[in-house]
């Protein structure tokens, strides 16, 4: 578990926004690269490690990047306007501390707002939308904002730091998806000393929260017989939530989708879910089942490469997603990445 902690820790904590990963991946190149035979990066960014077996060859991913922010605007007194990188609630995002990211390094800043003080009274009512925010550094003027090195195109990422709250649980930024990765990475060490019949392709991708980007470049370019994503889910374990709308919980174990997006994502296919199951039961390991409404994951993208890639998607409830202070459970992640491992075991009686 200390282990899986120092994982997380050490990918949450980072930075790298969707087509800016290459402090992640180069973390990610490491933390693998003892448990495969080669490390790669494509031109894309993804990064791959490859365990060559005699079986059928299998992919799992992650994706690396996280959401985030992009300069596209300074003012004449130094304030930076910005645009979104990937899926935002914008009340999440005012008063968020961030850093913002230049040639010269990382600057810190503020997202700040006009004050509800000197607004009127409907104004007060209303959610302050990303457009009317901005980035305070401390500039004094553009041209000292340039001095600093911001820059239009310049990516922003929030500054947080996980810590630990009570029962196991920790909250952090981006746990989607490094905690995906995190699972992935940990399958990989699990399976050292092992013995496993199939290839397995353990993929960090890019650009999944602006198109799925780089699971599409990446699956392309591997012949693969399955994939599994590994990646976060919503709970609806908190008030606001109804069962009916999600009834997957924290504490519970890992998450099979069987279907999402009402099916215009991925639909898992039956052989792929028996897997899943088998495996997870062989090992005592309890999990729930999801069909989603509401998003996608890279899963979308690999199932439709080349003729077709039978694809599955492993999960950790995790909750307030897309929001700087996401929360999961050690527990679960430790399941999930046994999950993992115990399923690329077990590919040669089931592929």
């Amino acid at each position: 578990m200390e282990e899986l902690r120092r994982l997380l820790t050490l990918l949450a904590d980072a930075h790298g926004v969707s087509g800016y990963e290459s402090e992640v991946s180069a973390l990610v190149a490491e933390e693998l690269r003892p448990f495969v035979d080669e490390v790669s990066v494509d031109l894309m960014g993804n990064v791959i490690g490859t365990r060559k077996g005699e079986g059928p060859t299998v992919m799992i991913a992650a994706h690396m990047d996280e959401i985030g922010f992009m300069v596209k605007y300074i003012d004449e007194q130094g304030f930076l306007r910005f645009v979104p990188l990937g899926g935002w609630f914008d009340q999440m995002v005012l008063g968020l501390r961030v850093m913002v990211h230049t040639p010269n390094g990382r600057i810190p800043g503020v997202v700040g707002s006009k004050p509800p003080h000197i607004m009127d009274a409907e104004d007060r009512k209303k959610v302050v939308k990303i457009k009317d925010m901005f980035i305070d550094v401390g500039a004094t003027s553009a041209d000292d904002a340039r001095a600093l090195g911001v820059e239009i195109g310049a990516p922003v990422t929030v500054d947080r730091s996980m810590v630990s709250l009570a029962n196991g649980l920790v909250t952090g930024k981006s746990f989607d998806d490094r905690a995906g990765v995190v699972m992935m990475i940990s399958a990989m060490q699990r399976l050292k000393d092992k013995d496993v019949k199939a290839t397995v392709h353990a993929v960090g991708t890019v650009q999944e929260e602006v198109g799925l980007k780089g699971a599409r470049t990446s699956a392309y370019g591997l012949d693969l017989d399955a994939a599994l994503i590994s990646e976060v889910t919503i709970p609806g374990d908190h008030p606001g939530v109804t069962k009916d709308e999600r009834h997957v919980e924290i504490g519970k174990g890992p998450v099979f989708t069987i279907a999402d997006a009402d099916g215009r994502g991925v639909l898992v296919p039956r052989t792929i879910v028996d897997w899943l199951k088998r495996s997870a039961d062989a090992a005592s390991i309890p999990y729930q089942l999801d069909v989603g409404s509401g998003g996608t994951t890279d899963a979308t993208a690999i199932h439709l490469t080349k003729t077709g890639v039978p694809s599955g998607v492993v999960s950790v409830a995790t909750r307030y997603i897309h929001s700087p202070i996401e929360v999961l459970s050690l527990a679960d992640l430790d399941l999930g990445a046994e999950l993992l491992a115990q399923a690329i075991l077990s590919a040669h009686e089931h592929l």
